[in-house]
């Protein structure tokens, strides 16, 4: 009940001065991402939105595409088909520039059409599709979208969920399965209020490797509670079956202040990976706002966290709650540099929320120090360099603990000096090939990194990690290539390799984010990679055909090999998968 009333005066704090919203957020895995982050870099246009601020809002996505369409660049046919692709699927945020807010009036826009609300804008632009071929006269009335509704001061989109892929592991009995359904909603009133809904059933049969991680972490990657599931169809013994749902209610105030409440994930950073707070963990609750003035993002994200598993716990039994609070500063320094400074806390209370971590703009490791020290407090830097219209380079580093004179001179190799680096780049159009993108990125992590003298305050949400998903005490590189050879087929080649050290029975070596930190086997001459070393090799090589507007067919071919000096720790699995989805990003288990 504390909990509840901590939340709702959160809620009632925040009311004032909330931020921008902009409509509801593109869900992870949306091809969106890879259209925006190619054409920022070629087109050296400032964003309206900050990249390493995700989830992006499909309102602030259309008023960028609309700026590069309008841009005196010979833009390729595969381009202009992008931002085809971004007009389509965002359809009601069209336009935006005929119409005022509803927040600052017609005096800000001198030019647009006073008598126009957001969605009869959108309606009337020129790039709003409506499909040649309905479906029973009202199924499909744009390629996107198969239900529409759109009155002045109501709109609505409904969409259904689908993937099903099927191989055939090499090095397993069971079949590679993952089955995929549910149904999508975003709506908006008043071009002030914003719903986005997704509901999806999940049935999975994991890989070998998978299986190690759930039986360890009692979690599937990305889920919360997962339920045995058998097939004998499929001949499937040992599969898992789970539902996942994301929920955001987001309002506007001011075009600059706006607020999300929600049930999601969030991600901050540029790569493919995350070191400060990545989108692999299950869904959590939580109130976010965004400050949006010029040059500068301000986020605030006050989360309610899941200490423990469901898969190990009874039914009808709560799972013990702990907090997290986190702001991000963003700042564009020009319109292709940016940088970003980090901060969160996670905490555990028995029955509330620490009210004193609701202030928006304090340190939080000054309030942490009032309290006595009892929480994790961590410090993270971000930032990324558009240049030459081809690069993108981005970083970030992740402070959790350190002994300053030991970082650069007289290393011990103390385990209290904790910390994480990624260093990336980007290069689109490779070589002068149209739609060639490479992308190279390191990441490494200290042992001990994210764990806490109480293991209840670990950076974890669900026994999973809320950054990196190898955890700590490791080392990895990241290749990664995307062609697209025509308008509807693209190929994306990954290999990842990485050198960890695994914990030993009774040794904590600084590898499982759950160990109480405090329990270390080594006080100094700790280094990455230490504990029973291993090195792990993933390939992955996906071919993928657009047949419609978001429906997928898929080929994929997947490949991951762990290579330990203790060889009942080896792990090696390979299949060749078909499949098909339908408004759905992949689900993938790289780690």
């Amino acid at each position: 009940m504390k909990t509840a009333v901590s939340f709702c005066l959160a809620f009632c704090w925040v009311l004032p001065t909330l931020l921008f919203a902009q409509g509801s957020p593109i869900p992870r895995g949306n091809y969106a991402y890879d259209i925006l982050d190619r054409l920022e870099i070629k087109s050296g246009l400032e964003a309206p939105y900050h990249s390493s601020i995700k989830y992006y809002q499909r309102g602030k996505v259309i008023r960028f595409a609309e700026q590069l369409d309008t841009l005196q660049i010979k833009w390729s046919d595969k381009d202009r088909e992008d931002l085809r692709y971004l007009f389509l699927d965002n359809n009601e945020w069209l336009g935006q520039a005929d119409v005022p807010s509803r927040l600052t009036g017609p005096k800000s826009h001198p030019n647009c059409d006073t008598s126009l609300t957001m969605i009869q804008a959108a309606i009337e632009n020129e790039h709003y599709i409506r499909s040649k071929h309905q479906l029973l006269k009202w199924l499909y009335p744009s390629p996107a979208n198969m239900l529409e509704v759109n009155t002045p001061a109501f709109h609505l989109r409904v969409n259904p969920l689908l993937n099903i892929q099927y191989g055939n592991d090499r090095y397993d009995t069971n079949p590679y399965f993952q089955y995929q359904r549910g149904v999508e909603l975003r709506a908006g009133v008043d071009d002030r209020i914003f719903v986005y809904v997704n509901v999806l059933e999940n049935q999975v049969q994991p890989l070998g490797y998978m299986q190690d991680w759930y039986n360890q972490y009692l979690a599937i990657p990305g889920a919360s509670n997962a339920k045995p599931w058998r097939s004998n169809f499929l001949n499937n013994t040992n599969g898992r079956d789970f539902m996942m749902s994301d929920g955001y209610l987001g309002f506007n105030v001011t075009p600059h202040v706006g607020m999300q409440l929600g049930y999601g994930r969030n991600k901050i950073g540029n790569g493919y990976r995350s070191i400060l707070l990545s989108d692999y963990a299950a869904n959590y609750f939580f109130l976010k706002t965004n400050w949006e003035i010029w040059k500068f993002h301000f986020q605030n994200i006050f989360a309610e966290l899941t200490a423990t598993s469901p898969n190990q716990t009874p039914d009808n039994v709560i799972e013990r709650k702990k907090y997290m609070a986190a702001h991000t500063l963003s700042i564009n320094l020009t319109p292709n540099l940016n940088i970003g400074l980090f901060e969160s806390v996670i905490f555990s209370r028995p029955d509330h929320f620490e009210l004193q971590y609701l202030n928006p703009v304090i340190l939080y490791r000054t309030v942490e120090l009032g309290l006595g020290s009892p929480d994790n407090v961590q410090l993270g830097f971000d930032s990324k360099w558009n240049f030459l219209k081809h690069f993108q380079a981005y970083g970030q580093m992740f402070i959790d603990e350190f002994i300053f004179n030991q970082l650069f001179s007289n290393n011990t190799g103390n385990w209290a000096n904790k910390y994480a680096i990624q260093a990336g780049l980007k290069y689109v159009d490779a070589l002068g090939v149209d739609h060639l993108d490479l992308q190279v990125e390191y990441n490494r992590v200290r042992p001990f990194t994210y764990a806490h003298f109480d293991s209840i305050t670990s950076y974890t949400n669900v026994f999973q990690p809320l950054a990196h998903p190898m955890g700590a005490n490791f080392s990895e590189w990241i290749f990664l290539a995307r062609y697209q050879p025509l308008k509807r087929l693209t190929m994306d080649f990954r290999l990842i390799q990485a050198n960890l050290g695994d914990d030993v029975a009774g040794q904590n070596w600084g590898a499982n984010l759950l160990s109480p930190n405090r329990t270390f086997f080594q006080s100094d001459g700790n280094f990455t990679g230490q504990g029973v070393a291993a090195t792990t090799t993933l390939l992955g090589i996906d071919l993928n055909y657009r047949l419609a507007h978001n429906v997928f067919a898929d080929l994929n071919y997947f490949y991951r090999r762990k290579d330990s000096v203790e060889d009942q720790r080896d792990q090696q699995s390979q299949f060749v998968s078909f499949g098909l989805r339908v408004n759905l990003g992949k689900l993938r288990f790289d780690f």
